[in-house]
This record gives C-alpha cells, structure tokens and sequence, in this order.
C-alpha cells in the first residue's frame, strides 16, 4: 500500500457518519482503505445499528458510541467513555460533521426566522465542534488535526439554505479562533472543507435544495456536481501530516462554480 498521506495506524475520531451518502461516511471509508484505525459518534443507537451494518468491523471493535451534542453532558458522558479505552493523546485527529437546521414550518425569510430556531442550529451545527475540542483536547496528540464541513460561501444569500448560512459563517470564523487558542499548549490545526452543493440524505430534506443542486451541475464548468467523495478526499488530505502546514483554513470543493456564473450559455437562457 503506498501510504503517501502517512495514514497507517492513525487513529481518528468521527462526527456524523449516517448513511453511505454522508460525508464523513466516506471520510471513514478513505481512512479505513489506508490503513488507519476509526472510532465512530453517532446520534443514537437507531443510527448506530444502521452504521453497525455498513462499518461492521469498527462496531465488532465496540467503536461506535452514541451521543447527542446539543447536551454538554451527553458530550462529557461520552468523553469519559471514549477516554476509558483509549489513553490520552491517542487520536491524530477528529471529524465534525454534523448540522441541523428545523424546517418543519417550511422555508421562511430570513428575518422571520425563530430564536429557538436558530440558536439549536448554532449550538448543533457550529457550537459542537468548540464544545468536543474543548471536551476532547486531552485524547488529541499533540500535532492532531481537527475538521469540520462548511459551505463553499457565505456570502450568497441562498434562500434555498435559510438560516444556516449566518450560522456555517459563524463555524468557519470559529477556526481562527480555536487555532489560536490551542496554540498556547500544542500545534493541534483546525480547518474545514467546505464543498458546493453536494447530494446527501440531509441536503434533501432543505426546501429547494434539488433546484439548487440542477442549477449547479449547469454552472459548474465541466458540467457535473460536486462529488461527496471529493470533498472526503480533501478532508482525508487535510487529516494527514502532509497538510501540516495548513492551520485556520476552509478549503473550498466546488469544481469551479464560483468561476462560472456569467456563464454565456446560461445568460442566453434568462436573456431570450
């Protein structure tokens, strides 16, 4: 095996694995192929005895817990358990891939949105990742990398994503900050991978998200979405030693989108 990214024997730490459509799915499957160890987060025990099924190796080696991040003491919980088997310093790195946003009152605009709303969304989707650094410092070697998922802007006022842009804003903001202060105590990088529209089980369930998802497969210049999996591979590349040098950063995966949208062929459309 040829272990370029010097993955062998790692031992990583994965937020968010839910189906074979998810990002840190493939993530895990990345890591698995070259050769390093997984440990697996998910929501609850429904989700564990799906993900058991498609990582039976990991849930044969009892490494895939449960835990609900909106609760510090369901984060603590976990830490302890986790910290019961594994010694400190153990993990190379950590995965956040997790979001949540309520729809289920349909999409609004966004200055009809609910506190309630948008402070759940905050605290699952961008709080978590400070709240399982912070929980999980001491199980992270000391040069560990840690990586969340992002959005390839915040900056377009999507209707279609609603409330989430300002919050994915406020995650990615959070890596300069968390950078900086574990600095003070080890060379642990945070950074995030932030893909174009992708095609997950979550992303189907935002409103107009599949009109959006047909917009860009247009926009893109080679006239195809974003793979999940190229998004996983980024992140792979950015949990081996060989990004060492990249602390603080989002990494966009958007295969040229943000290049091409005064594409001619697509202004001919809206202009006849």
């Amino acid at each position: 095996m040829n272990d370029f990214l010097l993955l062998k024997d790692r031992k990583f730490l994965i937020f968010g694995v839910a189906n074979k459509k998810s990002v840190a799915y493939h993530i895990t499957r990345n890591l698995l192929d070259c050769g390093a160890q997984c440990v697996l987060v998910v929501l609850n025990d429904t989700i564990r005895q799906k993900v058991s099924k498609i990582f039976p190796e990991i849930a044969d080696a009892g490494e895939i817990y449960c835990c609900d991040v909106e609760k510090q003491a369901e984060i603590e919980r976990l830490r302890d358990e986790i910290a019961s088997r594994h010694s400190a310093g153990s993990f190379d790195g950590m995965v956040h891939s997790l979001a949540f946003a309520d729809y289920s009152d349909g999409l609004k605009p966004f200055h009809e949105t609910r506190a309630e709303q948008f402070l759940q969304a905050v605290n699952i989707s961008c709080f978590s990742l400070t709240a399982l650094a912070n929980a999980f410092q001491d199980l992270l070697s000391r040069t560990a990398s840690v990586i969340t998922i992002s959005i390839s802007t915040t900056r377009m006022a999507s209707e279609s994503y609603g409330y989430m842009g300002p919050i994915k804003a406020a995650l990615d903001s959070s890596l300069a900050f968390l950078a900086k202060s574990f600095s003070t105590f080890s060379q642990i990088r945070f950074n995030a991978v932030a893909p174009g529209l992708l095609k997950t089980s979550a992303s189907a369930g935002i409103p107009g998200y599949v009109d959006s998802y047909l917009f860009a497969e247009q926009v893109i210049p080679r006239g195809r979405a974003v793979e999940t999996e190229e998004a996983a591979n980024v992140a792979v590349f950015l949990l081996s030693p060989r990004s060492s040098g990249i602390n603080a950063q989002k990494i966009v995966v958007d295969a040229g989108m943000e290049i091409n949208y005064f594409d001619k062929a697509i202004v001919k459309k809206f202009s006849e």
